[in-house]
């Protein structure tokens, strides 16, 4: 099976996660529900801090120096993610199709790639 990364892409400045409590249930209570429909194909989730948190690592002048704040500047940031197993392409657009219903923002998909074998 190909493991797929799942982003959940979060508006935080016009619609920030964890904004309305009531809202943010419901949400939290659709995603529990597929997260348990997949359980077994999934291989780690997790969310996220804000972007604010965020500190980045860059080389600059052959010199490793760590900045804090976010890498890119943009409204939407990863809030949060699954690396799930799925049999195919199809497979992970049908997921993916759930996954964005049950957190009510866009999810990106991306499969990893495959690591040749050591010898």
């Amino acid at each position: 099976m190909t493991q797929y990364l799942f982003s959940v892409m979060h508006d935080y400045v016009n619609n920030p996660p964890i904004a309305d409590p009531d809202k943010d249930a419901e949400m939290y209570a659709r995603v529990g529900a597929f997260n348990e429909s997949i359980w077994d194909q999934i291989v780690f989730l997790g969310g996220l801090h804000a972007p604010t948190s965020a500190f980045t690592a860059q080389v600059r002048d052959g010199q490793a120096i760590v900045t804090d704040g976010p890498h890119v500047e943009t409204n939407e940031m990863i809030g949060g993610l699954w690396v799930i197993e799925a049999a195919s392409d199809d497979e992970a657009r049908e997921l993916a199709k759930r996954a964005t219903a049950a957190c009510g923002v866009p999810v990106e998909v991306r499969a990893f790639q495959a690591i040749p074998e050591q010898q």
